[in-house]
């Protein structure tokens, strides 16, 4: 029976919009309390204070909702229909990671797994009872990538991210938690082998080693979460990420199998794919809300964002971008002026 009802709650999931479903259970993930306090206890997470907080639940998914039995992994592909990395090449653009170029995962993907969850508790009903779910994305403080391996939905490859034999690593990744004894799948084996294309292409050498990535060198980190001025030693190495970096995830092999995204709302918008960092540059707070509004990008406020932009800026060996940097000298926000006058002395 139970067999019967993950086949149509999988045939469901696939209609609405994932590409992948696969089941563990919630204390299938023994290794993970070690290696998230090695990871805090090393400061790889910088100003990510969550990680140290939540170590309780988010090393052990069985103590964030004791009564579930199963944990259901879905993933959904966002990969994009444009090189990447073309961008790269272009000093006087700005490199805005695929996931943000057009609305904010979050809220589709959440919706998405309501509807699922909604759906198992009806059709689970008249043979099982009533049935708890509850779903989250990856702003609860759930092990997703290790729930995932565990579930067969890929293997966290040496870049830390999730990789798909069918996706690649291009998918975001939703959970339902219930309290439905479902059948598991097998867990995933690593197929990264000897390849090494994802550290290579890290252009800050944030892996100090395979699998193991120091946030305070990554660019997503240092772009999206990371307060203040970036450390001058780090500034030049951003090239033109402005807000989060594909570069490791681009360089992957095993894209050669990924599957277009079917939701056309993770295709990029035009004028997200490789925008001018001159238009940028001049957002104030109002114009940066109305530009960046339904997307990911919003989250990190102006100050941060055009901080990253005039970055990009003193990067670009552009003369033609000094004086947008100038006028920046004496904004108002003091982590602006610093990379305004930053970027002025490089073009300079």
């Amino acid at each position: 029976m139970n067999s019967d009802l993950k086949s149509r709650l999988r045939g469901y999931a696939i209609d609405e919009g994932f590409d992948s479903l696969r089941i563990c259970r919630p204390w299938d993930v023994p290794q993970v309390p070690a290696r998230l306090k090695a990871y805090v206890d090393n400061g790889y997470h910088g100003q990510m204070g969550w990680l140290a907080e939540r170590q309780a639940w988010r090393g052990n998914p069985n103590a964030l909702w004791p009564e579930a039995k199963s944990v259901i992994m879905l993933g959904e592909s966002y990969a994009p229909e444009h090189d990447p990395m073309a961008v790269m090449g272009m000093p006087d653009r700005g490199a805005i990671s695929v996931y943000a170029q057009n609305r904010d995962y979050h809220d589709i993907v959440k919706k998405r797994l309501k509807r699922v969850a909604r759906w198992l508790i009806e059709a689970a009903k008249s043979d099982f009872g009533e049935v708890g779910v509850k779903v989250f994305v990856d702003t609860a403080p759930v092990p997703e990538k290790a729930l995932g391996m565990a579930a067969g939905l890929g293997w966290q490859g040496k870049h830390a991210n999730l990789v798909s034999r069918d996706l690649g690593n291009w998918f975001f990744i939703g959970s339902v938690f219930t309290t439905l004894e479902l059948p598991v799948d097998a867990p995933e084996i690593d197929h990264c082998g000897s390849c090494s294309s994802c550290l290579q292409a890290c252009p800050t050498d944030a892996f100090v080693a395979p699998y193991r990535l120091d946030a305070r060198r990554c660019i997503s980190y240092l772009t999206i979460e990371h307060h203040g001025p970036v450390d001058a030693e780090l500034r030049s190495a951003l090239g033109n990420h402005i807000y989060g970096c594909d570069d490791c995830l681009a360089a992957c092999p095993w894209n050669k199998f990924a599957v277009a995204a079917r939701e056309a709302r993770y295709h990029a918008r035009a004028d997200l794919v490789a925008p001018r960092l001159a238009e940028l540059v001049r957002l104030d707070d109002a114009a940066f809300r109305a530009h960046f509004a339904g997307s990911p990008v919003k989250r990190v406020g102006r100050n941060r964002f055009v901080r990253n932009v005039l970055y990009a800026i003193g990067n670009s060996g552009d003369a033609g971008l000094k004086g947008v940097a100038q006028e920046l000298c004496e904004d108002a926000d003091a982590v602006v002026r610093d990379a305004a006058r930053w970027a002025v002395a490089r073009l300079g």
